[in-house]
């Protein structure tokens, strides 16, 4: 199928976090098939990616977002598929994360989300369906050690995507979540750290440290995100749960299988966090 076929099929695709990782992967490849793809990102000024157009976003602010997205409807009219990817890793102990970068780390993962769906129905609806692709991780499934408002803005995507699923289904609207687990991107790499340092937590946060970045750097091209989220956009029953990469089917089905304790010691060995 060419790229005027699609066309006429009204394929107007919007990507957040589009300046790099699973969102820079995803919306180049979706230009190269016929998509007309809009990324956004905070600063337009540093990312210039070639085959799509970039539009300024910040996914924590209502107006940007409105405006984000009026942007768009003032160059296509319409808003075939919302690809919501935008997001960062808080790292650090519970006890160590201050309540305001917790709320930080649900402003962008989750309430972003949140803003760009509420944005976006009114759109679909009225023009009688559309598809929305929600990026969310195995850590949505797993608590990760040292990563738990992380694991807890990605488990809150998990349930309000369930319920959105099926509120907007007779309005033709699907929605998806897609799962990654370790790839090679640089969400380990920007994570952010939480600014109080606990002397008791050194070593386990630092051992724990290690282990991810061990996993991240033995992970998957993240192309294999980019072609998944291809196969659900043009799928015409998409479901509602993509795990990806070679942990996120396996681990959830041990973890539902064997007792609880078998599975929290296997967690513990894996992140080195008792020596």
């Amino acid at each position: 199928m060419n790229a005027q076929e699609k066309e006429s099929e009204h394929n107007v695709v919007l990507i957040t976090g589009a300046s790099s990782g699973f969102g820079e992967v995803t919306a180049a490849l979706l230009a190269t098939r016929g998509y007309r793809v809009f990324g956004t990102s905070r600063n337009l000024a540093r990312n210039r990616p070639g085959g799509y157009d970039m539009l300024p976003l910040d996914v924590r602010a209502d107006d940007s977002v409105r405006a984000c997205v009026q942007g768009l409807l003032d160059r296509t009219g319409r808003l075939d598929v919302l690809i919501s990817n935008a997001g960062y890793e808080l790292a650090g102990a519970v006890e160590e994360t201050s309540i305001e970068e917790a709320k930080e780390q649900f402003e962008t993962n989750f309430f972003g989300t949140v803003r760009m769906v509420k944005a976006s129905l009114p759109v679909m609806r009225k023009q009688g369906g559309g598809r929305i692709v929600l990026v969310s991780s195995l850590a949505g499934l797993l608590g990760v050690p040292f990563h738990s408002f992380y694991s807890a803005s990605k488990f809150a995507l998990e349930g309000y995507a369930e319920a959105l699923r099926h509120e907007v289904k007779r309005f033709n609207i699907r929605v998806s979540l897609v799962e990654p687990s370790f790839f090679k991107t640089n969400l380990a790499g920007a994570a952010r750290k939480s600014a109080e340092t606990i002397r008791e937590y050194a070593e386990m946060r630092e051992r724990a440290r290690q282990s991810f970045e061990r996993s991240v750097q033995a992970g998957a091209d993240p192309g294999l995100v980019a072609s998944l989220v291809l196969c659900i956009i043009e799928n015409r029953s998409p479901r509602l749960r993509y795990p990806v990469g070679k942990d996120a089917k396996r681990l959830p089905r041990i973890k539902a299988l064997v007792p609880e304790a078998a599975f929290e010691a296997g967690v513990r060995r894996n992140f080195r966090l008792d020596g």
